[in-house]
């Protein structure tokens, strides 16, 4: 069988040799008539070294093909190394937004993130410098970065969230302040807080009060706080119950504190107030005294703060007046001394003016019950209370404004409201016909002071007035 294979194999080889012959005879002639025999004899040379190169051992058909008629192919070192793998790129950080739900603490948040409970504890620590964790609001979102460490080196593959390390926390508190911490390249961690740039508008509302002020200012989109501050500086001279009429009109000059996107950061002073009632306009100016003491002040310059507060409770209705009237409890007619206001339950009560509680807790039909001392002549008296404001006992001095208690229906009451009574030489009058004494009118150079900043105001008034008619109807 060798024997055979050989053979075959010649015989290949002779054939390859008879037409390699074959070409080069071809080859001579072609060179005899184009050249002299010179030419002849070299090119007949060339002709028979190529016959004589062919291989005769091996594959003769993928040498020659590999010698005359294609490239040489790449030499391919099989003993050589493979290259050395690449070392996989580190893990880059991770950052997460989590949003604090009812019963989260930031410790809890960090700790359900994945993070160790030393380093939360750490990372707490230092941001209660800047910022107290416990004052986290329902919904608040807090953007937290952390690092994941190398999985080739991390021996524990079953929890996904195993070795992340805090790198930072970043929340807002409000919208005038951002809060940060940050892991310093020592791994200690760094808080601060930056507040952001608020720019100050001056608004201005103005509208129709149909049923009451509280309501007409709500539907106009004026801040609670707006609303109350005007309530109380009208409280002297208006009575919200029997004053309104409707088709009575408000205007309100406040300042509003937005950040570079427009967003309330804060509503900022009550600047002017104006109440158009049947006809007759009351108009107030808030005027600060070179003393530091701030209060509104008429066009005159006239204080409008009195001795006592005629409406003690804010967006109350009166439910019943002062004089002879049937009981509804006992029900035969007897003198009510004093005013009911009717009011939800938990309603802020304020003491009407600067005073000494002298006398305090249950008494009778009047349930819960305070009595405030003013001056030798004045006092005033609340009762039915839900209960009292913290720090308030006998002996407490406390302001004009100050809460001191909050509406309710203890004693004899059919309904929660307040009970109010002014007292005159220890006895209760009309808190709505009593004469009260004014307060300061300023003169000299305050009065030139306040005349002029009133002139200001007025002006404002009637530019944004102007500007916002023609926004309306360009």
């Amino acid at each position: 069988m060798q024997q055979n294979s050989r053979v075959a194999v010649a015989e290949r080889g002779l054939t390859r040799y008879s037409i390699a012959s074959a070409f080069a005879l071809a080859f001579l002639g072609l060179a005899a008539f184009l050249g002299p025999t010179a030419s002849l004899l070299d090119a007949s040379h060339r002709a028979l070294s190529i016959s004589i190169e062919i291989p005769t051992t091996g594959d003769i058909d993928q040498q020659l093909a590999q010698r005359y008629f294609l490239l040489p192919a790449a030499q391919v070192d099989s003993d050589a190394a493979a290259p050395a793998p690449q070392p996989a790129e580190p893990p880059g950080p991770i950052e997460q937004i989590v949003q604090v739900q009812k019963g989260d603490t930031l410790m809890s948040l960090l700790t359900d993130a994945g993070v160790k409970m030393d380093e939360a504890h750490a990372a707490i620590a230092a941001l209660s410098d800047v910022y107290s964790p416990r004052k986290l609001q329902v919904g608040q979102p807090i953007t937290l970065t952390l690092l994941p460490n190398d999985p080739a080196a991390d021996d524990s593959q079953s929890d996904p969230q195993a070795g992340l390390q805090l790198m930072a926390i970043s929340l807002q508190p409000s919208v005038a302040q951002n809060v940060e911490l940050i892991r310093g390249v020592g791994g200690d961690f760094v808080a601060e807080a930056t507040n952001v740039p608020l720019h100050r508008e001056v608004m201005r509302s103005a509208g129709i009060i149909n049923s009451s002020l509280f309501e007409a200012g709500q539907a106009d989109g004026v801040p609670i706080g707006v609303l109350s501050d005007v309530i109380h500086a009208f409280s002297y001279d208006v009575d919200f119950q029997r004053d309104f009429q409707p088709g009575d009109r408000y205007e309100i000059l406040y300042q509003r504190y937005a950040d570079g996107e427009g967003r309330l950061a804060k509503v900022g002073d009550v600047l002017f107030a104006s109440l158009t009632l049947s006809g007759r306009q009351l108009r107030l100016y808030r005027y600060t005294m070179p003393d530091g003491r701030t209060d509104w002040f008429n066009p005159k310059g006239d204080s409008v703060r009195k001795a006592l507060l005629r409406t003690p409770v804010d967006g109350a209705k009166i439910t019943s007046g002062f004089g002879m009237r049937i009981n509804p409890i006992l029900g035969f007619s007897m003198m009510h001394k004093g005013v009911d206001f009717g009011a939800p339950i938990g309603t802020p009560i304020y003491a009407a003016g600067d005073g000494v509680v002298v006398q305090m807790g249950v008494v009778s039909g009047y349930g819960n019950y305070i009595r405030i001392k003013h001056t030798a002549r004045y006092a005033t008296a609340y009762a039915h209370m839900s209960r009292y404001a913290g720090g308030i006992h006998v002996g407490s001095h406390v302001r004009q404004g100050q809460v001191i208690a909050y509406v309710g229906m203890t004693g004899r009451a059919t309904g929660p409201h307040l009970h109010y009574e002014v007292l005159v030489d220890g006895k209760q009058i009309n808190p709505q016909s009593i004469k009260l004494p004014t307060g300061e009118k300023l003169q000299g150079k305050d009065l030139k002071q306040f005349l002029a900043l009133a002139a200001n105001i007025d002006r404002e008034r009637r530019d944004i007035a102007r500007s916002s008619l023609i926004a309306r109807n360009p």
